[in-house]
């Protein structure tokens, strides 16, 4: 996908809100900064990339989807309706998202890695979760949570239990909800980073984009390529951002050093 933007605009990128975990009350503060974040970082937004994972939680019923998050998606709609592209890409948490996005924001979902021509640069994006080697038993699970077959039949429990069982699974069920130990395991063993050198044998990318893994990190692949973890906003609050290079940016320590 070929994509342009002003040369005075600044393309954003964001990962792993899980918004609503542990629970509604204690996820709020969470979402008022990142609707800050949102708010400031307007005027200068060409774009706004979101890399999966916004909430903990989310499956989307014919004619229902789960209550709460009326501010985030009231801006994201804003940030639409004035032009501003955004991009969604599923993570394991929302990989049950169909298209509400679509049709009530005007936002394109993704649920499988995209590559972008933005302003010269290539761009490999994804959330990351079930690319590269190992992690075969989330792999074989995610197989069946998106099944046409299984998503039928979740959708015969009614949402009060539906949306209630999944939220606490994912809180709760590691592998379900794709926690991980968050510790660097080298360049070496690092899943995501394999994938990306083992693209770079048949394909340049300027930057490999990914969230999932919770690790704010950038990486040279080699002289021309790196490596990004956009980190969450649970720990780190790190967002991406890309002028004429790729920044990482932790948004508490931005608002400290004012």
């Amino acid at each position: 996908m070929n994509f342009t933007i002003n040369t005075n605009k600044s393309i954003y990128f964001a990962s792993d809100q899980h918004f609503g975990a542990p629970t509604r009350e204690k996820s709020f503060p969470r979402e008022q900064l990142f609707l800050q974040w949102l708010k400031e970082k307007e005027e200068d937004m060409g774009a706004l990339f979101i890399l999966g994972d916004l909430f903990d939680f989310w499956f989307e019923y014919k004619t229902v989807v789960p209550k709460g998050f009326v501010r985030i998606l009231g801006k994201l709609a804003e940030l639409k309706d004035k032009g501003i592209p955004i991009f969604f890409f599923v993570g394991n948490h929302d990989l049950w998202m169909d298209d509400y996005f679509q049709t009530e924001l005007g936002i394109p979902v993704f649920h499988e890695s995209q590559t972008f021509e933005i302003n010269g640069k290539s761009l490999f994006i994804a959330h990351g979760d079930g690319l590269g080697p190992g992690d075969m038993g989330y792999k074989r699970m995610k197989k069946v949570f998106t099944n046409k077959f299984s998503k039928w039949l979740f959708r015969w429990l009614h949402p009060d239990i539906g949306v209630k069982l999944g939220s606490y699974l994912s809180v709760k069920n590691k592998l379900i909800s794709g926690d991980e130990d968050i510790k660097f395991l080298g360049e070496d063993k690092e899943w995501l980073i394999l994938y990306a050198k083992r693209k770079l044998e048949t394909q340049h990318f300027d930057y490999f984009v990914f969230g999932h893994r919770h690790l704010p990190m950038i990486i040279n692949l080699n002289e021309k390529s790196k490596y990004i973890n956009l980190g969450d906003w649970i720990g780190y609050f790190t967002y991406g951002k890309l002028d004429t290079e790729f920044h990482l940016i932790e948004y508490k320590k931005e608002l400290q050093s004012r």
